[in-house]
């Protein structure tokens, strides 16, 4: 039976690793996955929807002020700051698990979508790079629409957006985006790993083993 099922991007579709990624690019400064955590606590303000870097992904900021604003209220050198915007689109490289785990829904006649939160600059630089999008119907990026998950209206427009039928599955690895969607409605799939995530599709009957 073909079912409709939606991804999130960072940390499912592509590598989201904000700790191993402040240690690369401030070696100096980020010595341990300690002094990483803190870090990004201080920059990401664990994503929630008030924070800075939700204004970037919502498209309501731009990248200097957004370096501005996360260097005024930390000890962190707005430098730094800017310096991390700009090398988050390279890290961002596709998992190839689930490149492969699109490619088999898709071939088996499922209808795919993606639900990201996502600056409108990262998200033309992974559209433009990365061919495996012909893959999906169509796709929300949180900039575009200036709504953003967890919030309910992102779920909602989505639905009034596309011609999901029953209920469909919803790949997060955030599980208050999982319970959002299930509030929703939807099925939830909490993402840990390609290899997780294809057997519960197996397991749901949506993939064959």
């Amino acid at each position: 039976m073909s079912q409709d099922v939606v991804f999130d991007l960072g940390g499912v579709v592509f590598r989201w690793q904000p700790l191993v990624l402040l240690q690369e690019l401030f070696p100096e400064q980020v010595r341990s996955e300690a002094e990483a955590r803190e870090w990004a606590s201080q920059i990401f303000q664990t994503f929630h929807p008030e924070a800075d870097w939700a204004l970037f992904d919502l498209g309501r900021i731009e990248p200097e002020p957004l370096a501005q604003r996360i260097a005024a209220r930390t000890s962190l050198a707005e430098a730094d700051v800017r310096h991390l915007i700009a090398n988050i689109p390279p890290h961002l490289q596709p998992i190839p698990g689930t490149v492969d785990l699109i490619h088999a829904l898709k071939a088996q006649g499922h209808r795919l979508y993606f639900l990201s939160n996502m600056p409108a600059g990262y998200a033309d630089h992974l559209v433009r790079v990365n061919d495996f999008f012909t893959q999906f119907e169509d796709g929300i990026f949180s900039a575009h629409v200036q709504q953003i998950k967890p919030l309910p209206d992102i779920f909602a427009t989505a639905q009034a957006r596309w011609p999901l039928r029953g209920q469909p599955v919803f790949i997060d690895d955030v599980q208050h985006n999982i319970d959002a969607a299930e509030r929703h409605g939807w099925q939830g799939l909490r993402f840990e790993t390609p290899e997780q995530a294809r057997a519960d599709l197996v397991g749901r009957g949506y993939l064959a083993a």
